[in-house]
């Protein structure tokens, strides 16, 4: 990849990127699980268990209320970032991941911001997300635009035994 790389986003289509969606999603989990396996010594979850749930409840991350975008490179899916309800006011990034191959061309960058402004076409005030703390490049994305740490707040999904080895970030979008 180079910085002349065109990176297309758009929200998925369903059920015609549901094969790229699982990839993306699986790739995601396996690595993340690896990593923390790795660094921390925690595995958190079965990733294809894991898939299957968030397909099975992937409306969630559909309009009106939540996106689910996709990158893409000469017609490949490279990245996915979704969005969903945590309030009326408070939406939250979850999924976000790049392809390896993919990064350092502004894919991730692409979702990020398709992501936010969905987040203010649904009405959100204010966005959030959980992100390991071995995944340095995403937070300086996220504090680039605007993110900052917070404590975990109350909605998240992680169980409590695995929060220590996240950080948990907020925009204000007004």
């Amino acid at each position: 990849m180079n910085t002349n790389t065109v990176i297309e986003t758009r929200d998925a289509k369903l059920p015609d990127d549901i094969d790229s969606i699982k990839q993306l999603w699986t790739e995601y989990l396996t690595w993340g699980n690896d990593q923390m396996q790795m660094l921390y010594g925690v595995h958190p979850h079965n990733p294809a268990e894991a898939v299957e749930q968030d397909i099975k409840m992937i409306a969630k991350f559909l309009p009106p209320n939540g996106r689910l975008m996709l990158a893409f490179v000469d017609n490949k899916a490279c990245g996915i970032g979704c969005l969903k309800s945590i309030s009326e006011e408070i939406g939250e990034i979850k999924r976000m991941y790049v392809d390896p191959s993919f990064r350092k061309v502004g894919a991730g960058r692409a979702i990020l911001q398709s992501l936010l402004t969905a987040a203010k076409e649904a009405g959100y005030k204010k966005v959030r997300l959980d992100s390991p703390k071995f995944m340095t490049a995403a937070h300086a994305l996220y504090r680039s635009v605007g993110f900052s740490d917070i404590p975990v707040y109350a909605e998240v999904e992680i169980p409590e035994a695995f929060r220590q080895y996240l950080l948990f970030m907020e925009i204000d979008l007004l």
